[in-house]
């Protein structure tokens, strides 16, 4: 197919230079493929000298032929493709960095079917990533009640600044930024999904560490739910910046300090990945660099002990 690839573009131009840049190779090697070609058929498909280049009458059947030829090999590649198993993400939930890898990935893997599911928290969606339901999962590996199962590898991908989200007319709303110890004297609002220990044992952690108060502990899915939680009881609660909102609630950065989470991402480690696998996760580390997701604040800022990167930063 390479070859029959490059004598049709070669019979667009008619000119082997123009044909051999548009194929990435250089003029010499094109020759010795046509050359090769013809050598295969037994027929000349092309009449050239040091001015022009023109095909013969087999040449003729030969691209019309070939140009079928290639049409059905991408008709092929395509159906193989989508008869494929997607590769399979689990994003937690609406909003939340998972999600934004996903969106980004897409673009970048465009011969992979992606399918997305929400397995609301990351101590669910272990045992669908250990049985292969789910190839990718994402999640605070750090906050998790057991260790990682065996046959399981990770790799942070963020470390994620929270920011406190607050009725429109709570006081604090009125302030860019939130600091820290202004917390102090508003009771919180814990929200978070039974499936996702790892995010309770966060808030537990921060609220511990600098002396705040959990009024109200609720468990649900999604942000709206915890959107609703905060409207209800007029009362904040810490959540991702970058979380959708509902009309009535904003959300301010938290600082002195930046309260900050371990993000990683999860898969089956396999002695022979897909290679679509590798790929998903090569492509995973270059959106988490071109965001710039694991450079540290320049402010003072705080993370859980378990989640402090190790000096290799990587697992």
């Amino acid at each position: 197919m390479r070859l029959v690839r490059s004598a049709v573009v070669l019979a667009d131009e008619l000119h082997f230079g123009r044909a051999a840049t548009r194929l990435s190779i250089v003029q010499q090697t094109l020759s010795a493929q046509i050359s090769q070609l013809e050598t295969r058929l037994g027929v000349a498909l092309f009449v050239r000298d040091r001015r022009h280049v023109e095909l013969t009458p087999a040449g003729e059947l030969f691209v019309r032929r070939g140009r079928e030829l290639l049409a059905e090999m991408q008709d092929l590649l395509q159906e193989l493709r989508l008869a494929a198993p997607p590769l399979r993400l689990d994003v937690v939930s609406e909003g939340l960095t998972p999600g934004v890898i996903a969106r980004e990935l897409g673009p970048r893997m465009t011969d992979v079917q992606l399918q997305v599911v929400q397995g609301q928290g990351l101590t669910a969606s272990l045992s669908a990533v250990s049985d292969g339901r789910v190839d990718l999962a994402f999640g605070r590996v750090c906050g998790l009640d057991k260790p990682l199962p065996p046959g399981l590898a990770h790799r942070m991908v963020r470390l994620e600044p929270l920011g406190i989200v607050l009725p429109a007319d709570h006081e604090l709303a009125a302030l860019k930024q939130v600091p820290m110890a202004a917390l102090a004297a508003h009771p919180l609002v814990l929200h978070t999904a039974e499936e996702a220990a790892e995010w309770e044992d966060w808030n537990e952690k921060v609220t511990e560490h600098f002396g705040l108060t959990i009024g109200w502990r609720l468990h649900g899915h999604g942000r709206t739910a915890a959107n609703v939680a905060v409207l209800f009881h007029q009362a904040p609660a810490f959540a991702p910046l970058e979380a959708p909102l509902l009309e009535g609630v904003v959300v301010r950065p938290v600082v002195e300090p930046v309260p900050l989470a371990r993000v990683s991402v999860v898969w089956r480690s396999q002695r022979h990945a897909p290679e679509r696998l590798r790929r998903a996760i090569s492509a995973i580390q270059e959106i988490s660099t071109g965001h710039r997701w694991l450079t540290l604040p320049t402010t003072d800022y705080w993370l859980p002990e378990a989640d402090r990167p190790n000096p290799m930063g990587r697992r």
